[in-house]
């Protein structure tokens, strides 16, 4: 049991940790949110939609999505078109660190992480065709072991990506250097749209 639960929990760190919608979201919330708890929002709901992702897959919902190849790309297209204008939204975001600015309410902030955890094709593609593929070495409790780990990791790395950008805050109070990350982050999710671009042309041909 112990060797499924460091497998999972590998695997799935392994999955998380590269810069993609998800994890930019969640920093940028930590950022720009006056204090930490009013971030929770966001990551209480990106660590939810992992759970669904996650529990989905290991139980066999990766078979069905990657055995009907119509239902790949549609997932394929509606992740495109949002990547695209959540680019664009974080390309022309302006710094919220400045007195009398208005974050991300609640409501927004879950509206927005639910979008970006499960109409990002990337993120969802790799949750089912990754860990629930992994998951069949497993069977009995050493599944759910492994399925425990892989959930584990997403909280850590969540609440840990928001304690790293509230300290961001700390350092930029001016918001100055918050301007540059928007511009990196939606380079970094203009490029994961090519990337599906580029996967989708490879199915097509």
């Amino acid at each position: 049991m112990i060797h499924a639960f460091i497998y999972g929990a590998i695997l799935a760190f392994g999955l998380i940790v590269p810069l993609g919608v998800q994890n930019v979201f969640v920093f940028n919330q930590g950022a720009t949110q006056l204090h930490y708890l009013h971030a929770l929002p966001s990551v209480l709901t990106a660590f939810i939609c992992d759970v669904i992702l996650i529990l989905g897959s290991v139980l066999g919902v990766s078979v069905v999505v990657l055995t009907v190849p119509w239902l790949k790309i549609v997932i394929f297209l509606i992740g495109i078109v949002f990547l695209v204008y959540m680019g664009w939204v974080t390309w022309n975001s302006k710094a919220k660190l400045r007195e009398g600015s208005t974050p991300l309410s609640p409501k927004r902030q879950i509206a927005f992480a639910v979008s970006v955890s499960l109409l990002n094709p990337h993120a969802l593609l790799d949750t089912i065709g990754v860990i629930g593929t992994n998951a069949l070495h497993f069977s009995g409790k050493e599944k759910w072991m492994y399925t425990f780990a892989c959930i584990f990791v997403s909280f850590c790395w969540f609440c840990g990506l928001s304690i790293a950008g509230h300290f961001f805050h700390k350092i930029d109070k001016t918001g100055h250097k918050m301007l540059y990350v928007n511009k990196l982050s939606a380079i970094i999710i203009w490029g994961v749209a090519l990337y599906i671009v580029w996967q989708l042309l490879q199915t097509a041909s």
